[in-house]
């Protein structure tokens, strides 16, 4: 099977819409590197790095230093499925991650956002 074509798609050409997305709705680019980092465990000096480095998503989720264990705690519907049922692992998580921004977007509070 071949792999969708999300995986190779980098993280920086999709950052600047995450941001655009928050930043419409009155929410800033520290809040979104924030659920970036908590979701990925990356510092702010290493998700710098992987932006800079034209990072896939594949490659982007698989060197993230720790993935967040509350992340399963993510629910809800994007793009008209539910992410808890996703099977495939790479694209759950970033489907967590649009979620997660979604969720910013919206309005909501980031603690709550952040699973805490």
């Amino acid at each position: 099977m071949a792999k969708h074509r999300i995986y190779s798609v980098t993280v920086a050409s999709v950052y600047p819409h995450y941001i655009a997305k928050a930043e419409k709705k009155g929410r800033t680019k520290a809040e979104v590197d924030e659920i970036i980092r908590w979701l990925t465990g990356y510092s702010q000096p290493a998700l710098d790095a992987q932006l800079a480095n034209a990072t896939s998503f594949e490659d982007f989720f698989g060197q993230a230093p720790e993935l967040n264990p509350s992340r399963s705690l993510i629910t809800g519907v994007i793009c008209g499925i539910r992410v808890e049922e996703i099977e495939e692992p790479l694209m759950r998580e970033i489907r967590y991650l649009d979620k997660l921004i979604d969720e910013l977007a919206r309005g909501k509070a980031l603690a709550k956002i952040l699973r805490a």
